[in-house]
């Protein structure tokens, strides 16, 4: 799909954290390198290093750094023109700076620690911090009854049996690249991995842009500690097309009846 013909795509309610940043791109061709640098002006990664979005290395040159210990070492973010995983990447960067620095500072911690056996075997933590880089949300509410429901795999009644307490409650931000990529075409099976966010009211009637700015400090804070991603496993999943406002089909309470893609406990995924 070109950049042009998704501008409708991006106005879904999905994409909402990143429509600031892609109001800034011009609409009419793709981002390049320097416009996505310029609009990470203010990003920096955890050691302080400014964000920049750079050309993929020369394999047959480079030093064979691995990807996220040299955007620790350098700033430099590899990334593909015309590439829509990539280029969501990018706007995650300037969308949730905090927490794609606590993510890449963790990353580049652990293969310090792991040496060449952490650089072949990719460790559990390390697991976790790529599925929530790649397909994360983060669900930010009020109500510890709402972040249960995902926990115990109670879909239905917390989709559409508690929608309105849901609503009023609960926010979601999409945060993975992966998942914003794979929602310009949707398909039943979508799962993200979650960071669950105890919020207060004033979060909940913040402006959007006021609230992704929490939620971006908060989840940085959550991953700091390396006992919140052991695993995989530390992470919740959920059905993405569930989250009401993210797909038309969800209107309608059958939706929540396909038991492939609205899976109970006892079918969790790996």
């Amino acid at each position: 799909m070109d950049w042009v013909d998704a501008a409708a795509r991006l106005s879904g309610a999905i994409y909402a954290p990143l429509r600031p940043a892609i109001a800034q791109l011009s609409s009419d061709r793709w981002p390049d390198h320097h416009d996505l640098t310029l609009l990470a002006a203010e990003v920096r990664n955890s050691r302080g290093v400014p964000i920049r979005f750079v050309p993929l290395r020369d394999p047959a040159r480079h030093d064979r750094v691995h990807y996220e210990a040299h955007i620790a070492a350098t700033g430099e973010v590899e990334t593909r023109p015309e590439n829509w995983h990539d280029l969501f990447n990018a706007l995650a960067w300037v969308t949730f700076p905090c927490a794609k620095a606590a993510i890449n500072a963790q990353h580049a911690a652990i293969m310090e620690a792991g040496g060449e056996s952490e650089l072949r075997h990719r460790s559990p933590a390390r697991d976790a911090l790529t599925l929530f880089d790649e397909g994360g949300v983060i669900v930010a509410s009020s109500s510890p009854e709402m972040h249960r429901l995902i926990v115990d795999f109670r879909w239905k009644e917390l989709f559409w049996e508690r929608r309105a307490e849901l609503k009023a409650t609960t926010h979601f931000l999409a945060f993975g690249h992966a998942c914003y990529e794979q929602s310009l075409a949707p398909y039943l099976g979508m799962v993200a991995k979650t960071v669950l966010v105890a919020v207060d009211g004033d979060f909940l009637s913040a402006p959007p842009e006021r609230q992704t700015a929490l939620a971006d400090a908060r989840v940085a804070g959550h991953l700091a500690n390396r006992a919140n991603f052991r695993s995989p496993k530390s992470l919740p999943p959920m059905p993405v097309l569930g989250v009401p406002d993210w797909h038309g089909a969800n209107a309608q309470a059958s939706f929540y009846d396909d038991a492939k893609h609205f899976r109970s406990k006892g079918l969790r995924p790996k």
